[in-house]
């Protein structure tokens, strides 16, 4: 067609998002074709998910053909894998099934092993949007798990055991922040410096104070919300009860953090100033923005939520402390904001994901103990895809890693 004599390229924007749009559908059947067999369908012909998958299948081979490659081979790989999941699962007996999938007890699982994840991801997204990686999450977390339930031994109280749980990621975040904006160190290594630093000082004073006997059994915890009127909801009561009618307040703190977080990077003029410090700190200091300032404040909050996570497992989930219980939680929450793609919504989804694949692997036993242990490794799978590129590629904030010289 022609404007005034010039030609104009002829664009069908339906037939140009028909791909997307297919993409999607395949992807669905692909998740389809492994549920289909699982509570409460329970359908037990192998026929129907093999056919369901190969829908699925069809619908990412279409995707390839029209040159979506990574939406193409995300649908076909997920076919591949969903035909012979959803094939050995008609293979198992019902009860077995029903045990592991029990649906309200495995979100409810979910969200207690995604809670500390959540945590520590947001926490490590504000210290990243700033411009400063955070490897020190996991020793963060491990300080939080030690000083949350030695304040609430000493204090009588949860709440001042949260505080000083807070104060004390704080303090380690801030030892981090100096050696990463002020000295200009190299940040992935003083990031592992502070692991190293925290296994070491929470493993001395938990040793010291409390020796061999362990921590006492007596230290107040933080309570669950109890929300029984969600049994009383037509048709998914029982669901909704037995998955969210017991959650600890923790957990619904952490999912109101990631609202807030995502309001406030995304909504306000301190977040646009915290985003444009990761993204050009030299533009942000040439309109009066102070680049340290920013980053330090950036990197001590990070601190202090990602002890948060780590007072969760020791006086919100455990209620006791052990060297070394975070256990890799804080390089997983790494994952999940890279996974999530520096977003809290997206930390959110990855963190409930290998939340997931967690609260699962507890449940396998019943099949296999070494079924279970291999599914523990998903989310470091995961985490290697992400970053492969093969769902979307993750792109940090510009400047993220990079000290800033002000001139």
């Amino acid at each position: 067609m022609t404007v005034s004599g010039v030609p104009v390229k002829r664009i069908d924007l339906g037939v140009a998002g028909r791909p997307k749009t297919i993409g999607i559908v395949g992807a669905v059947l692909d998740v389809f074709a492994f549920l289909v067999a699982l509570p409460p369908i329970n359908a037990r012909t192998i026929y129907l998910p093999i056919a369901i998958g190969f829908l699925g299948l069809f619908c990412g081979v279409w995707v390839l053909a029209r040159g979506h490659k990574r939406l193409g081979w995300c649908v076909v790989g997920g076919a591949f894998l969903a035909i012979p999941a959803g094939a050995l699962a008609t293979f198992s007996s019902l009860g077995h099934l029903e045990t592991v999938f029990a649906w309200s007890a495995l979100t409810a699982a979910t969200l207690r092993y995604a809670t500390p994840l959540i945590f520590a991801a947001i926490g490590g997204l504000f210290s990243e949007r700033s411009g400063v990686v955070n490897i020190g999450l996991e020793g963060m977390m491990l300080m939080g798990a030690f000083f949350g339930i030695w304040g609430a031994d000493k204090t009588g109280s949860w709440e001042a055991g949260l505080l000083i749980a807070m104060v004390a990621g704080g303090v380690t975040a801030l030892l981090h922040a100096f050696f990463a904006i002020t000295l200009r160190a190299d940040q992935i290594v003083g990031g592992t410096a502070i692991n190293f630093l925290a296994a070491g000082v929470t493993g001395f004073l938990f040793i010291d104070i409390y020796g061999s006997n362990g921590t006492p059994s007596d230290i107040p915890g933080v309570p669950d919300v109890h929300l029984q009127f969600l049994g009383h909801i037509p048709l998914v009561g029982n669901f909704l009860e037995g998955a969210f009618g017991r959650t600890n307040l923790m957990t619904w703190l952490a999912l109101a953090l990631v609202v807030l977080s995502s309001l406030f990077v995304f909504r306000t003029p301190l977040g646009l100033r915290l985003r444009s410090v990761g993204e050009h700190p030299r533009a942000a200091d040439t309109v009066g923005i102070s680049v340290y300032r920013t980053r330090y404040l950036a990197v001590t909050f990070s601190g202090m939520l990602a002890a948060l996570g780590g007072a969760y497992l020791s006086i919100g989930f455990v209620h006791s402390f052990n060297q070394n219980m975070s256990a890799g939680r804080g390089f997983i929450a790494l994952a999940a904001l890279i996974f999530g793609k520096w977003n809290p919504y997206g930390a959110l989804g990855a963190a409930c994901l290998f939340g997931f694949s967690s609260a699962l692997a507890e449940r396998l036993p019943v099949y296999s103990g070494s079924a279970a242990t291999l599914f523990q490794a998903l989310p470091y799978v995961l985490t290697l895809i992400a970053v492969a590129g093969v769902i979307g590629r993750s792109i940090p904030p510009r400047a993220v890693g990079r000290p800033y010289i002000k001139q």
